[in-house]
């Protein structure tokens, strides 16, 4: 970087999608450099424009409804003349895209394609770009899968992406991508729905790849904490405009811009327990006229308002647990046939839930944490008859639920009520969303009339911070965030004892994630809920949770205080996987700076 050679120079770039409502300003107007062997960061919410960026400068824009309006990206390859990748040919573009400049899309299983095995799929670019035969295809394809640490590269080269886990999958991205040895490797939201243990290592790989082939990363995503882990530069995105930039340094040490300030703030802090979480709105407004007010009041103040000491969550914890529990879970198993023989008698099993036993306090908030695979979500399906376990005691208000029937679960259903983690598959297409919220009271033969029903959702919308006009629009209609809190509102439309969260805000930007956090909080405070918070991230389990119960397939590890089990961790596996924590400190960033001088 010493001798800052340019790669990639934007200027004034503009991209504009038609809409029904108009033509909207996607990226408008924004200027950047990228030189060699650095990482730029690319950070801010959903909608502020950093995906169409990315997008833009691959020229992968959908033409109609959108297009490129404006600048030029112009691309310095080595001894040639720089190239303006707005107006080459499409043909001439191929050139580059995915030769020059790849890309690691955020949702890998989308951007595979299911009826070729990944192997074939990888091949093909480097037949494509590099010339190769057959033969040469597949001995490099392996050897980029053994660089990407995929276990039996082998068997991964055979193996279609359903047969993949989710951080395997990415890592075969990331070796498509990295297979022509680009210049700049574009990765968009690569980690975000990933454990924080495979996030840190897909992290390491990537900084070790680039070191290798001495190519380019810009890094786009909403997570600060990740930014920190790998960033040279920053540049914060706001509504389609770059709002702030500088070294990460400086972005972490000074911020200057309030929108950067509040995605600072909104991610629970690790150091301390808060009531509530900042949000961008605490320090920032919009006038009538879309300029942004900045409020005076900085995050240490924000963060300090909220504070609650060690004694208060002590006390707490201490008149939940004197309580008769709202649930017992005993010795529940939960086992899936792995292997049958010829005759179909099962010869293995995987033990995704092992003889697990704890209890659920009313008005407590128990998190449930583990990498993928650990068998929370099992637990948690399991706990509400979703699947049935094969031994095992569930008990709430005094019943196994473990023993009923269909129909003698159908009442208690009621109050036991789920968030699933993506609300867009768990929302009918064709249903609006109010009648979406209705649906489960007229199951439930609750209240006397339909308008009373849907006075009723009216009034949870409202609660869960949507509005009343919102009741005849359909799922498509609103943003993800907007989405979980239907869902929530939905859950809640029963007036439930008792609730599981699975995964629920683990998709969502740190914003929109802090608000709902901030409502579920909330609701629990109002209605004394219980809830099972299940979560791969640790950060937000240690914020939402009373006690913690860490998982490790199929077992319980540990079990406790979520302040001590953090503090004080007794087993090495949760030692992991606090230590895999994104937690954007400056003393990390600038340890990880001077190992890089």
């Amino acid at each position: 970087m010493s001798a800052k050679e340019i790669l990639l120079d934007v200027r004034n770039l503009a991209t504009t999608f038609t809409t029904e409502n108009g033509v909207v300003k996607a990226v408008d107007d924004i200027s950047f450099q990228i030189y060699r062997g650095e990482t730029v960061g690319i950070v801010g919410e959903s909608g502020s424009g950093k995906s169409v960026t990315s997008l833009s400068l691959m020229r992968l824009i959908p033409d109609p409804p959108g297009r490129i309006t404006g600048g030029q990206i112009f691309y310095h390859e080595a001894g040639k003349q720089p190239v303006d990748l707005v107006t080459v040919p499409d043909a001439a573009m191929r050139h580059y895209r995915g030769n020059k400049i790849s890309m690691i899309f955020q949702e890998p299983m989308t951007s595979l394609n299911p009826v070729f095995t990944c192997g074939a799929q990888v091949d093909e670019a480097i037949k494509l770009h590099q010339k190769k035969n057959k033969h040469e295809a597949r001995a490099l394809t392996i050897s980029l899968f053994e660089k990407v640490q995929l276990p039996n590269p082998e068997r991964i080269y055979r193996a279609y992406p359903h047969e993949l886990s989710g951080g395997q999958k990415q890592r075969v991205m990331i070796a498509m991508a990295m297979s022509c040895n680009p210049d700049i490797l574009i990765a968009d939201e690569p980690t975000t729905a990933l454990d924080v243990t495979v996030q840190k290592t897909i992290l390491q790989l990537m900084e070790e790849l680039k070191s290798t082939i001495h190519s380019s990363i810009v890094f786009i995503t909403h997570d600060l904490g990740v930014i920190a882990e790998i960033a040279d530069r920053v540049l914060v995105m706001y509504k389609g405009r770059i709002v702030e930039e500088g070294t990460v340094l400086e972005i972490f040490e000074s911020p200057k811009h309030p929108y950067t300030k509040g995605l600072m703030a909104c991610r629970p802090p690790l150091g301390k327990r808060l009531r509530k979480l900042p949000v961008i709105a605490d320090f920032m407004e919009e006038s009538a006229d879309g300029e942004l007010i900045e409020k005076q009041q900085s995050v240490e103040q924000a963060v300090k308002i909220n504070e609650v000491n060690s004694t208060e969550t002590k006390e707490r914890l201490s008149k939940l647990i004197v309580q008769e529990p709202v649930l017992k879970v005993r010795n529940l198993k939960t086992w899936f046939p792995s292997k049958k023989s010829f005759l179909g008698k099962v010869e293995g099993w995987i033990k995704a839930v092992d003889d697990v036993s704890f209890d659920v306090y009313p008005g407590e908030t128990l998190g449930l944490v583990g990498e993928s695979g650990c068998g929370k979500t099992t637990l948690g399906r399991t706990i509400i008859r979703l699947v049935d376990p094969i031994s095992g005691e569930v008990h709430f208000d005094n019943q196994n639920l473990m023993t009923l029937t269909h129909r003698e679960l159908k009442p208690i259903r009621k109050d036991i009520q789920i968030i699933f983690q993506d609300p867009y598959s768990s929302l009918n297409p064709r249903m609006t969303v109010g009648n979406a919220v209705r649906e489960p009271m007229q199951v439930h033969g609750m209240y006397s009339s339909d308008r009373e029903r849907k006075e009723k959702v009216i009034e949870l919308l409202e609660k869960t911070g949507l509005k009343a006009d919102h009741y005849n629009r359909y799922p498509h209609e609103f943003s993800g965030g907007q989405r979980q809190r239907i869902c929530i509102a939905r859950a809640l439309a029963l007036n439930p004892k008792f609730i599981i969260c699975d995964e629920s805000v683990s998709a969502l930007d740190v914003s929109v994630q802090a608000q709902v956090l901030n409502l579920l909080i909330q609701l629990r405070n109002e209605f004394n809920f219980s809830y099972i918070f299940i979560s791969h991230d640790l950060s937000v389990v240690k914020f939402m949770s009373d006690r913690m119960v860490v998982m490790n397939k199929g077992v319980i590890e540990e079990m406790g205080p979520a302040d001590e089990i953090y503090d004080n961790p007794q087993k090495a596996y949760t030692q992991k996987l606090i230590d895999a924590i994104p937690k954007g400190q400056l003393s990390d960033i600038k340890g990880r700076l001077m190992q890089l001088q």
